[in-house]
């Protein structure tokens, strides 16, 4: 437990000058740790001197923190209206059937790939222009 604390100690510290070190600090230990659980959120809102509602309310309104670990590949898919336009939707139940429980799948709102979509994005790399095969493809090989 110490390494996790002294993770989230290292992580606090150095966003802790900066002026909003909210959103930094969760994005890191979103990235380190897999997960913003109830237990860093009391140690953030501790390390800030705020109060861990207000820590638990940023983490609950975005859909990136996780509040326990996820292993599977995540594989974002963009429902803007513009990829929407450009058949997105049709593309959803296929990428969720070839997912199945392997793959995490989640809808995001704008990769701002707006002229070249459908879009969708694993970790940094974005892909573009998918259709059915496309999505089933990337799904599969995530």
């Amino acid at each position: 437990m110490s390494d996790r604390s002294d993770i989230l100690g290292e992580i606090i510290a150095r966003h802790h000058h900066r002026e909003g070190p909210l959103l930094p600090i969760l994005n890191d230990v979103q990235a380190e740790l897999g997960c913003v659980d109830a237990a860093s959120e009391a140690m953030i809102a501790r390390g800030l001197n705020i109060s861990r509602a207000d820590v638990h309310g940023v983490v609950s309104f975005y859909h990136d923190y996780l509040s326990s670990p996820d292993a599977r590949p995540h594989v974002q898919i963009c429902r803007a209206e513009a990829c929407k336009a450009r058949g997105v939707e049709k593309l959803i139940d296929s990428a969720s059937a070839a997912a199945g429980e392997r793959v995490r799948i989640s809808t995001v709102y704008c990769l701002g790939l707006c002229s070249a979509g459908p879009a969708a994005r694993i970790g940094d790399e974005l892909h573009i222009r998918l259709d059915e095969d496309a999505i089933t493809n990337l799904v599969e090989s995530a």
